[in-house]
């Protein structure tokens, strides 16, 4: 299997995924059921998720089948930059999703405008993955292709071409990023420290769950930092991005966001007070937090000496 294999395996969850979360969040508004509005926002934020490793997978397959013969330059970046579209409505449904989850905890009810706003966000990602994956699949069915696809003439500028030129020609673009996403990583793991160590027994004399939980938005808008300046990096170098250390750290990024869901559905780490020891199931969640983010920052670090980047 190789990675345009991959790529090809994964690009059919988020599609289905968000297919269902939205089918789901029509029948709850439709029937006023909490629990299917509940678990519509867990299946998008699931999805907004694993659509992180579906999209950087893309650029493998790329590199795997550029040289074949008879594959349209035009359709390929037509491709790319309809996904890149997609890809950044899906996050944003992603995230609102997590929001009315979290708020939820504060305030015992979905607020009517987040679940507005995830309402309209998943139809306009619905509509974009579909016209992604319809040129996605004209690439390999050339019977289904106009002539003008097919020709060989250069495509010009996309939206990943047209970012690219501007991170090369504006010299303070890139460090500014590098500054955001040092600073969005030592946000997010500074509240996976401060919420996972508590769970694991550090501070348990004055700490509860509930104090603690008020900090998970931090550690989401880090996350987010990273998650924007993370995608500038790669649609700008692309061609660093590619094999196996880069797609396992994805990966863990993605173990690491469902990671959090735990700490959000159940009502389980909501029972360790101040004083209380969490359970060893709760324990061992955390304990695999942790070991999830150290394993995304050991691959970040390890991308210039173990992989191709820089």
């Amino acid at each position: 299997m190789n990675p345009a294999h991959i790529h090809l395996l994964l690009n059919h969850f988020p599609t289905i995924g968000f297919g269902i979360g939205l089918g789901l969040l029509l029948i709850a508004l439709l029937w006023n059921s909490h629990d299917l509005k509940r678990a519509s926002l867990v299946i998008f934020f699931m999805t907004a998720a694993l659509a992180i490793a579906t999209y950087v997978s893309g650029n493998d397959a790329h590199a795997a089948i550029k040289d074949i013969p008879g594959l349209s330059p035009a359709l390929i970046n037509a491709h790319e930059s309809a996904a890149l579209v997609a890809f950044a409505f899906m996050q944003a449904t992603g995230f609102f999703a997590w929001l009315a989850l979290w708020l939820l905890r504060r305030i015992s009810r979905f607020p009517n405008w987040n679940l507005a706003a995830v309402l309209v966000l998943a139809i306009v990602s619905s509509a974009l993955m579909a016209r992604a994956a319809s040129i996605g699949t004209e690439i390999r069915h050339v019977e289904i292709q106009s002539g003008q696809e097919t020709s060989g003439a250069d495509p010009g500028p996309t939206l990943a071409r047209s970012w690219a030129l501007y991170v090369q020609t504006h010299s303070w673009v890139w460090p500014t990023c590098e500054t955001l996403h040092f600073i969005g990583l030592s946000m997010l793991f500074a509240v996976v420290l401060a919420v996972d160590l508590r769970m694991l027994g550090m501070g348990k004399k004055s700490l509860s769950f509930a104090a603690l939980h008020q900090l998970l938005p931090l550690g989401m808008l880090g996350f987010g930092i990273n998650l924007i300046t993370g995608i500038m990096f790669f649609v700008s170098t692309p061609q660093q991005y590619v094999g196996f250390l880069f797609f396992l750290k994805m990966m863990l990024v993605v173990a690491g966001a469902f990671n959090v869901l735990y700490f959000i559905l159940l009502n389980e780490p909501w029972t360790v007070g101040e004083g209380d020891d969490a359970s060893k199931k709760t324990k061992l969640v955390a304990a695999s937090a942790i070991a999830i983010w150290v394993g995304v920052l050991f691959c970040g670090h390890m991308l210039p000496f173990l992989g191709n980047s820089f």
